[in-house]
């Protein structure tokens, strides 16, 4: 019998009927009827369950799960420094095979090995399609290739689209990044909105893809959640832009007279175009060196994105051109000991030498932790008569790709997040970005480390379980758990901690320091005292304060960012500054 009213124990109409309203260009939620009262009914938790990138920098892999339903969102691996031959490491699967959790699909955000390198390795126990914009897929394609894996499960989102797996549905949105097609995920389970930002920052010339869609993101408010990036939630003020950076590339290649190698990350399309413009300029040729360079290279320009990169001269036709219309755009920026440019340092490529009067352009700051390859490559090259530009005599040939203080605030002000959950950072990275959330009134209970299964429901975040990770290494073409090495032991004993004693004076123009660099280091990644010396002493000469207090709570923070640009982990800071006498020149 056909029913044409509502019975006394009705809570809303038939499935059938449910009415709907578009939210955001598809994503779709119920309308609530207007003409009865819905009785309130038990909302399925959202479950997060971060194995890597918490409590660290790279490797990022994430777990949501709703209704008894999980997706992954990202998949990278990060480079050991601290262990012999810098192995990779990649998340461990453990607790997804304990607890019996097998995605349904995997979401990737971009491009970069952190998001990506673990992919080949780790998808063959999940075989569930994976979804990414077309240039991560490209990158996808070619190393499924290398592993001898079938591409069919990788599937082209186009930024903007939104995709449905399951339970949960996620629209692919722009962000500006230091790689093209760099996305954050509106991420809809049940009536749940979480923002998973990915790697960003606002950059309003990022010369290559859009800049960042302000009326975009407005439109999302207010989100639930955010999951954010917390890698320079210590730095003050607004990181630079890309179009910034290509200005500066362009004078100084104007100042260059022989051989020019600018040594940049290969997935550094914006780099790469900045390189074509300046080459342009000054009348050189470009020829590229390095197998990685040569394939994203290959992979961006199919998809349009090097449009200016002229024809390209083929290396072993090098020899033949003028010195001074030369620019090679090489890798080898983090001292890597088989890259193009450490061969060039060391007289081994068979295309080039470099010698008096070429340059070098270091394009790239240090990746915290590499900072003794890269002096013992510039020292190299110096001993060449090679010139050298980079990050400390050149600071603007390089900008950093993720946001700094200030852009955190802007994007917190368009969205409205009513929770924060900081990833992607160390947990001094992650409390920096929780106390900025808590400043705008966001609720930012917890800094999550890997393993850590996490609630959200109409109370907010809570901690349900954690699950140790033990790292995983990959050995001879084989991922296995790494002996004698707990994850305990590699998150505390890596990070270490820093002492600083600063003696200083006042004098009439603010603080300058007295003496030499009291500085300790206990189990901390390798830290360049000099560098550190003359940051310390120009920031000094910086801050206006007038007292001591006011002279640490200035000098804090701008210590905590330059740490964490230059440390691979960021220590436990112990600073200490006491006033001291100048002394008599009698």
């Amino acid at each position: 019998m056909q029913r044409t009213g509502r019975g006394h124990g009705d809570c809303g109409p038939p499935p059938q009927s449910r009415i709907v309203k578009p939210y955001f260009q598809g994503i779709l939620y119920p309308m609530d009827p207007t003409r009865v009262t819905v009785r309130p009914r038990h909302r399925s938790p959202l479950r997060l369950l971060p194995l890597g990138g918490c409590g660290e920098i790279g490797m990022n892999l994430t777990l949501y799960g709703y209704a008894g339903e999980w997706i992954a969102v990202d998949c990278g691996m990060m480079i050991r420094q601290d262990l012999p031959d810098t192995p990779l490491q990649v998340p461990n699967l453990e607790t997804l095979q304990v607890l019996g959790i097998t995605p349904r699909a995997l979401f990737i955000t971009h491009g970069h090995e952190d998001h990506i390198g673990a992919v080949a390795w780790l998808w063959p126990h999940w075989q569930c399609p994976i979804y990414a914009t077309p240039l991560a897929a490209g990158l996808l394609r070619l190393k499924f290739a290398e592993h001898g894996l079938a591409p069919t499960a990788i599937r082209v989102v186009e930024p903007g689209e939104a995709r449905e797996s399951g339970s949960f549905t996620l629209r692919y949105l722009l962000m500006p990044h230091s790689i093209p097609e760099s996305c954050a995920l509106l991420i809809a389970a049940g009536r749940q909105r979480v923002l998973h930002t990915g790697d960003w920052k606002l950059d309003a010339d990022p010369l290559v893809g859009p800049a960042f869609d302000a009326e975009q993101f407005r439109a999302l408010a207010p989100v639930d959640l955010v999951v954010g990036d917390s890698t320079n939630a210590p730095m003050p003020g607004h990181s630079a832009s890309e179009g910034e950076v290509a200005r500066a590339l362009a004078n100084t290649l104007a100042e260059c007279r022989g051989r020019v190698v600018v040594s940049c990350f290969a997935s550094n399309i914006a780099r790469i175009v900045a390189v074509a413009r300046a080459a342009s300029m000054t009348g050189r040729r470009i020829s590229l060196m390095g197998r990685s360079m040569e394939r994203m290279v290959s992979v961006a320009r199919g998809l349009g994105y090097l449009e200016e990169l002229p024809p390209l001269v083929p290396i072993h036709d090098l020899g033949y051109l003028p010195a001074h219309e030369v620019v090679v755009i090489a890798t080898g920026s983090q001292g890597e000991p088989r890259a193009a440019l450490t061969r060039l340092a060391q007289g081994r490529h068979p295309h080039m030498e470099l010698a008096a009067g070429d340059s070098v352009i270091f394009s790239a700051k240090a990746i915290p932790g590499n900072e003794r390859p890269i002096k013992r490559l510039k020292t190299r090259l110096a001993q060449l008569g090679v010139t050298l530009f980079d990050e400390f005599n050149r600071p603007a040939l390089h900008a950093t790709g993720h946001p700094a203080q200030e852009e955190l605030k802007t994007l917190y002000g368009w969205i409205a997040p009513r929770h924060l959950l900081p990833v992607h950072g160390e947990t001094l990275h992650q409390q920096a970005h929780r106390d900025i959330a808590e400043s705008l009134g966001i609720n930012a209970p917890l800094a999550p480390l890997n393993g850590d299964m996490i609630r959200y429901d109409e109370n907010g975040l809570h901690l349900e379980a954690r699950h140790p990770q033990p790292p995983c290494i990959v050995s001879q073409n084989t991922v296995v758990a790494h002996p004698g090495l707990d994850d305990a032991a590699s998150k505390h004993g890596r990070r270490g901690s820093l002492y600083l004693a600063l003696p200083v004076t006042a004098t009439e123009t603010g603080w300058t320091r007295i003496g030499r660099l009291m500085l300790e280091n206990i189990g901390t990644s390798a830290l360049d005292e000099d560098s550190f010396s003359d940051w310390l002493d120009d920031a000094l000469d910086n801050i206006h304060a007038d007292t001591l207090a006011e002279l640490r709570q200035a000098l804090k923070p701008r210590l905590l960012g330059w740490l964490a640009e230059h440390m691979q982990h960021l220590p436990d800071i112990h600073l200490q500054i006491m006033a001291a006498e100048m002394p008599s020149c009698t």
